[in-house]
């Protein structure tokens, strides 16, 4: 590592931190809302953990607690991480090694990282981009272990307000992307499928059959999938 990765990957640590801060918030309504929903404290840290993102731990949450099975909460995670696929392509030339190497660094991309780290000519700065997941990672982690074991503690979700974050996630997400071309008729679309759905099929189908609405994003009039995927979520 040279000097001048050493000052990008602590550039980017101070560029994380207030991403941390946030992510600790909603991590630790994660681990609360998932212990209430019959995880294992334990089992709530593994998929903080291993998945470290925060859409599809609580579209996979809102699936197991509406009832839902779990091959439908996986298959709501994955296609809320499906993003990854048109960042990962953008990222691969800047990361150096064969493709198990370049596999392990991706790992450490995140929307708010990835974002930072693009040089703004297609190119992006590995460091930076490191620098500014490991804050994110240790207090995602950190409140997901708060959340999970002081569940008791704390008491209803409800109380505290906690069980509308989720929700509320959501709408934030839906708030930005609504900037996109086409996407109102994207998201009107996604909404009458799952309204349509819910009377009568098993919890976390409506999810995933309105996921297919975002398809008409292809064939939107300037929509760009590689660029777009770095936009704020």
């Amino acid at each position: 590592m040279t000097e001048q990765d050493r000052e990008s990957f602590r550039q980017g640590f101070r560029q994380g931190l207030p991403f941390g801060v946030v992510g600790f918030v909603i991590s630790l309504s994660f681990g609360v809302l998932a212990t209430d929903a019959g995880f294992t404290p334990w089992q709530a840290i593994a998929v903080a953990g291993l998945v470290f993102a925060g859409s599809a731990q609580f579209a996979s949450l809102s699936v197991v607690a509406g009832g839902g099975g779990i091959p439908a909460a996986l298959a709501a995670a994955t296609l809320m991480n499906s993003r990854f696929l048109a960042m990962g392509i953008a990222l691969a030339p800047s990361l150096p090694g064969g493709p198990v190497t370049r596999a392990a660094q991706g790992q450490a991309v995140v929307d708010s990282s990835w974002a930072l780290a693009s040089r703004g000519d297609g190119t992006f700065d590995r460091w930076r981009l490191f620098g500014t997941t490991l804050p994110q990672y240790l207090t995602w982690l950190a409140g997901t272990v708060v959340g999970a074991y002081a569940g008791d503690l704390i008491g209803d979700p409800e109380r505290w307000g906690l069980d509308a974050l989720f929700p509320v996630f959501f709408v934030a997400i839906l708030v930005a992307e609504l900037k996109r071309p086409g996407a109102r008729v994207v998201a009107l679309t996604g909404a009458v499928i799952a309204l349509a759905l819910v009377p009568w099929t098993p919890p976390g189908i409506p999810i995933l059959a309105a996921s297919v609405a975002a398809l008409l994003g292809l064939v939107a009039p300037g929509a760009d999938p590689v660029a777009d995927a770095g936009e704020a979520p």
